[in-house]
């Protein structure tokens, strides 16, 4: 056997495990190792009709290559949960990788000669790969699929593609190698630029996914803080309210007193009513028990008040519940506030939303649903609502999405007689 063909099917191996590794399985694990075995052995197949059927055919070599590179990045987004341009990156970034391996096993079986040598080598250079990009930046890559924010990464696909391209015009077609072994030195160096290339951008984008994060905690850390200082601010209005009642209690019971000796039950019932209505407009409104959930909600009550708009609420939250309350408040706070911002401008009559959200033993609903005038467009990778305010907008829906990525659950959203609903669910 040719050792390029020993070289390549190494080259495979790694290949295929590398997207095991790195891409977030839509199948079991099972079922995921069956797929890219199923691909190894195509990609051995193809490797047999160019190296060995048609040696000596560029055309032959050309056109069995392309169609490897077809099933290779089939493989990969096959495999996927989200099949998308980040699934497309990974698989793209995984052909050029193991490129290193094999340039390894040319270079040194040219140097040395030695088969066993050479391959031992080309193992050895693609296990180094894989270990320390495994310890490296896999957290990070899986992180990002995972998050699955719509944010397209086609313009990223454009750099594994250029390298692989220069890797493989410089290493093996139309020229190999073989025929200018002075271009290993080359190719070496274009191999370490994309490793660095590679880690920059990962830790870039872990950067930009903290930094984004953290401005999100922000925002809801502030909304919990004014949710406080307005239910201190209530509580204060409140005990000042009741002190003057107790101090005033003394005349209202005289004045029952006289009235009651003058037989005037009405008037009792209207003074009896008015200490009820200062009681009763005293009281702190407690919308759950949970105490973050609790102050989001009343902060954005206190909007929706100040607006004049009619929020029909249903809400169960419990104190301990199964995941970060900072988070869950997080997600009520954006998805409650886009209720807010689309019925902002309306009629008196249309300035309503219903607002859903029940975290029960077994299962989470959100539902809020409101209507709407402009035309709502969709993301035709998340199905969820896209922001029209430009680039640094719409940060709030793919931070919901995220969370129910985190939660397991499902987010979904439509328009149906003018009101649109968006809905997340969750068993536990």
């Amino acid at each position: 056997m040719d050792y390029r063909s020993i070289a390549y099917m190494i080259s495979h191996v790694f290949l295929m495990l590398f997207m095991y590794l790195f891409i977030v399985h839509r199948f079991s694990k099972r079922k995921t190792a069956g797929i890219c075995a199923a691909a190894f052995l195509a990609l051995c197949v193809m490797d047999t009709l160019k190296l060995v059927v048609f040696p000596q055919s560029s055309p032959a070599y050309f056109v069995v290559t392309v169609f490897q590179i077809i099933i290779t990045q089939f493989t990969g987004l096959f495999i996927a949960k989200h099949r998308d341009s980040k699934a497309l990156f990974v698989g793209l970034s995984a052909s050029s990788y193991v490129i290193a391996g094999t340039v390894a096993a040319v270079g040194l079986y040219i140097w040395i000669g030695n088969l066993l040598v050479s391959m031992l080598g080309s193992i050895a250079v693609h296990a180094v790969i894989l270990v320390v990009l495994y310890s490296r930046i896999r957290e990070i890559w899986l992180s990002v699929q995972k998050g699955k924010s719509g944010e397209s990464w086609w313009e990223l696909c454009l750099i594994p593609v250029f390298f692989y391209c220069g890797f493989s015009s410089l290493a093996f077609f139309p020229l190999s190698l073989e025929d200018y072994p002075e271009n290993i030195v080359g190719v070496s160096v274009f191999i370490i630029t994309m490793f660095i290339s590679y880690l920059v951008v990962f830790r870039y984008v872990a950067s930009e996914s903290q930094r984004t994060n953290i401005y999100w905690k922000n925002v809801l850390f502030e909304a919990h803080i004014r949710g406080l200082e307005n239910q201190h601010s209530l509580v204060e209005q409140s005990e000042k309210n009741l002190k003057i009642l107790r101090h005033d209690i003394r005349h209202y019971s005289a004045v029952i007193e006289s009235l009651l000796e003058q037989g005037e039950y009405d008037e009792i019932k209207k003074v009896v009513a008015h200490i009820n209505s200062v009681t009763d407009g005293n009281t702190v409104t407690k919308y759950c028990e949970n105490l973050v959930v609790n102050t989001v909600l009343s902060n954005m009550m206190e909007r929706a008040q100040a607006m004049a708009a009619e929020i029909h609420l249903d809400v169960i939250v419990p104190d301990k519940i199964p995941f970060n309350s900072y988070e869950f408040a997080m997600v009520i706070a954006n998805l409650f506030e886009n209720s807010l911002d689309c019925i902002k401008d309306f009629g008196q009559k249309k300035k309503s939303a219903d607002v859903i959200i029940r975290c029960e033993e077994n299962h989470l609903l959100v539902h809020m649903a409101n209507e709407y005038e402009k035309e709502i467009i969709f993301d035709s990778a998340t199905g969820l609502p896209k922001s029209l305010k430009g680039r640094n907008h719409g940060l709030g829906m793919q931070s919901v999405q995220a969370f129910s990525d985190k939660i397991g659950g499902n987010t979904g959203c439509y328009c149906e007689n003018g009101i649109f609903h968006i809905m997340l669910f969750a068993k536990f």
